[in-house]
């Protein structure tokens, strides 16, 4: 079994265990979902799906996605200016850059921004308990 059958595999589980069954269409969408190497909103996630199953409805996804928000296995990233998009829970922890002319989504991880967070809540007597890192940035261009 591959990583992705085995997200699949956890998003269905967290399904069922909210009392929601697992339908052919739902599969679809869970397995569209643990493929995702991007951060898709619900019309790409949609789009994605339906070329495994014609039948499913936008509807559901949105269903769905909110059913895997509510169980905490999918995160929802409302990012400046673009509709929501979703990524599974199980990914490291890891911050964005968005770049305000095409909307691509970067992930990135930083051990100094990490640390300097850390010290600076440190510093004020505070914990950082979590936290989310967002840049909208715009790519240089050579001069």
């Amino acid at each position: 079994m591959n990583g992705d059958d085995t997200t699949a595999r956890k998003l269905e589980d967290a399904l069922r265990a909210d009392g929601v069954r697992i339908t052919r269409q739902r599969a679809a969408i869970l397995k569209v979902l643990a493929e995702a190497a991007d951060h898709p909103d619900a019309t790409e996630l949609h789009k994605r799906v339906r070329e495994v199953d014609e039948s499913v409805s936008l509807a559901t996804v949105y269903r769905t996605l909110t059913a895997l928000e509510e169980q905490g296995i999918v995160h929802r990233h409302t990012f400046e200016g673009t509709p929501s998009r979703f990524e599974t829970a199980e990914a490291a922890h890891h911050d964005h850059i968005i770049d305000v002319d095409t909307g691509e989504v970067v992930e990135f991880h930083s051990e100094k921004i990490e640390k300097l967070q850390a010290e600076i809540a440190r510093e004020l007597g505070y914990e950082v308990v979590r936290h989310r890192l967002e840049l909208y940035c715009r790519r240089k261009r050579d001069s």
